[in-house]
């Protein structure tokens, strides 16, 4: 009977994170930040004040220590991953300690969520259950396979290892970003083609390529240093029991007071939409009605803008 009733009691905790929430309880959310080569600060308190203007999240922020810093730091460090329901990365830095990664990819094979925010799929290339949950990632053309979407069909077209260019980004500026799965949660509502501000369009980006559902997409045009294809921009990949959402959108660099990219209401909607899913496989965050339309940008310089 004792064994009995320990396993029932594993089989309830695994899972936790797909039970159905009660109306007016916060998901939890941790965001992970402390190295970046982008201005993790400042992209970390827009992401943080665009969840707390959704009314719909209960944050936490842990920061990992300096580039550099000791290995008592390092193992001072150690995130409560199931004290939360999904995990939001703003971190391109040195590697997580092995303890870290290991906890990291448990919260996910139970059930939890991640979403990776622009730069949070840059690190870690030698960590081999990163790469498959993140799918695409900051890497050379030999890593891995990179992935087109065709867009007539909206087919996702594969550029083997070795072949195309490496990852990268011509100068930022607008550019449209077109929905490719319009049925799913994060992306109903929204309108087909919609005009995002001011922001890095990345390119090539390598890896396993497994299993991954492109939400999103933008031309990466060859006249602003692009590819001349639809690169994707937001898509999702299962990992264990678990979710993970990357979006390649949300730069903030060092010298820029303003950022048309996080400011961006399609951005702030996509992001916020894109964590309650990860969380709960559901979405009630409303589409606002400032939200840009095909031809027109929607910025909002307000911390969070206003409440969805």
């Amino acid at each position: 009977m004792p064994r009995l009733l320990a396993l029932a009691l594993a089989v309830c905790l695994s899972c936790a994170h797909r039970s159905p929430r009660a109306p007016g309880v916060p998901i939890r959310v941790v965001i992970l930040d402390g190295q970046n080569n982008h201005d993790w600060k400042r992209t970390t308190e827009s992401l943080r004040l665009t969840l707390a203007a959704a009314g719909r999240f209960a944050v936490t922020v842990s920061t990992t220590p300096p580039k550099g810093a000791p290995a008592a730091a390092w193992q001072a460090w150690r995130p409560d991953f199931a004290a939360f329901d999904v995990v939001v990365s703003n971190y391109n830095g040195e590697p997580w300690p092995a303890e870290v990664q290991r906890a990291f990819e448990g919260f996910l094979e139970r059930g939890g969520g991640a979403v990776m925010v622009h730069a949070a799929n840059n690190p870690f290339p030698e960590w081999p259950a990163f790469n498959r949950m993140i799918g695409l990632g900051w890497r050379k053309a030999d890593y891995g396979d990179g992935i087109n979407v065709d867009d007539v069909t909206g087919a996702l077209l594969r550029i083997p290892r070795g072949q195309g260019p490496n990852s990268g980004h011509g100068p930022s500026h607008v550019f449209q970003v077109k929905v490719r799965r319009p049925d799913h949660p994060i992306m109903q509502g929204l309108p087909p083609l919609w005009l995002h501000g001011k922001d890095q369009l990345s390119h090539g980006q390598r890896g396993p390529a497994l299993d991954m559902t492109v939400l999103d997409s933008a031309y990466s045009a060859v006249e602003r240093g692009g590819t001349g294809a639809h690169e994707p921009m937001t898509w999702i990949i299962p990992f264990g029991k678990g979710r993970v959402v990357t979006t390649l959108l949300g730069h903030q660099w060092r010298d820029q007071p303003d950022s048309d990219a996080l400011d961006c209401i399609g951005f702030r909607t996509v992001f916020a939409r894109s964590v309650e899913w990860a969380a709960t496989e559901r979405v009630t965050i409303p589409v606002p009605a400032n939200f840009p339309t095909a031809d027109a940008v929607s910025i909002d310089r307000r911390p969070g803008g206003p409440t969805p």
